[in-house]
C-alpha cells in the first residue's frame, strides 16, 4: 500500500470543515482519511498557532507577578486557607452536635 501525501491547503480545508461540522470522524470518512490522522492534524494546527504568535501576545499569556505581588498573593492564600480550616472545623462540630441530638441523622451524614 502506497502512502498518500496531502497538501497543506487540503489539510487546512478539512480541519476547518471538521471545526464547522463539529464531528471530525464524519468529515474524515467523507474524505476517505483515517480519523486519527485528522485529529493529529487538528492538534498540530493548534500548536502551530502558538508557534506563529508574536512574542508580545505570548507575554500577556505567560504573566508572572513581581516579587511584591507574589508576597501579597501568598499572604492572601495563607489567610484563605486558615479561613477554610476554621469553616471545616465549624462544620465538623455542628455535625457532631446534630448526631448527638438526633441519632436518626447518623446514617445520613458522613
Amino acid at each position: 500500500m502506497q502512502r498518500r501525501r496531502f497538501t497543506i491547503e487540503f489539510k487546512q480545508q478539512v480541519i476547518q470543515e471538521a471545526k464547522e461540522v463539529g464531528n471530525a470522524a464524519q468529515v474524515a470518512r467523507r474524505h476517505n482519511i483515517n480519523p486519527k490522522m485528522l485529529y493529529r492534524w487538528i492538534d498540530q494546527a493548534e500548536h502551530t498557532d502558538w508557534k506563529t504568535t508574536d512574542a508580545s501576545s505570548k507575554a500577556v499569556a505567560a504573566y508572572t507577578p513581581s516579587p511584591q505581588e507574589f508576597r501579597s498573593l501568598e499572604g492572601e492564600n495563607k489567610q484563605l486557607k486558615e479561613l477554610l480550616g476554621e469553616k471545616d472545623l465549624e462544620i465538623a462540630v455542628l455535625r457532631d452536635l446534630l448526631k448527638k441530638q438526633n441519632p436518626a441523622y447518623r446514617t445520613k451524614l458522613k
